[in-house]
């Protein structure tokens, strides 16, 4: 039986993908950070969740990947008001840790192996946009191709949880 907070984990982060997605690709600022502000905010529900329940099912690695990926969306919350620029290094700390969160969400086969991939892959380029940017490449969260090719693997791995959050249990 699918408990109500993991439905709930399971809009959050429908939420979170589809409006982050779409706010990488609106033209205005001030509805990119309200799409991405309202983004943020279901995914951290989302973690929080997620962190409880892998904690409560022994899976701590699992727990704390969540945690830290929670992380690294408050991080980019926090960021979203300052407009894309201003936004940059809060948004270098937020995909830092996302993709420590990511490989550790990943890291056990808790989840599928496609889902584990795609979270891998996302992980990976958001580090290299990391240090990209870090190493002086004039890069924004919605530059091309990187890190804006990392979003789809990132939504891609969002929807494989919530399919292994909604599927009926055996």
């Amino acid at each position: 039986m699918r408990s109500t907070l993991d439905t709930v984990a399971a809009i959050g982060l429908a939420i979170g993908g589809a409006l982050g997605m779409a706010g990488t690709f609106v033209a205005g600022d001030a509805l990119r950070e309200t799409l991405w502000t309202i983004d943020g905010v279901a995914i951290v529900v989302a973690a929080a969740l997620l962190v409880v329940k892998y904690q409560r099912l022994g899976n701590d690695l699992v727990a704390a990947g969540f945690l830290t990926f929670l992380a690294g969306e408050s991080l980019l919350l926090a960021g979203n008001a300052a407009g894309l620029q201003a936004s940059v290094p809060a948004y270098v700390g937020g995909i830092s840790l996302w993709a420590a969160g990511l490989v550790m969400v990943s890291a056990q086969a808790t989840f599928a192996l496609w889902m584990r991939l795609t979270a891998f892959v996302s992980a990976l380029l958001f580090v290299v946009s990391a240090l990209m940017i870090l190493w002086g490449a004039p890069l924004l969260p919605t530059s091309a191709p990187l890190p804006a090719i990392s979003y789809p693997f990132l939504v891609l791995t969002f929807i494989g949880w919530i399919w292994t959050l909604l599927k009926s249990e055996r």
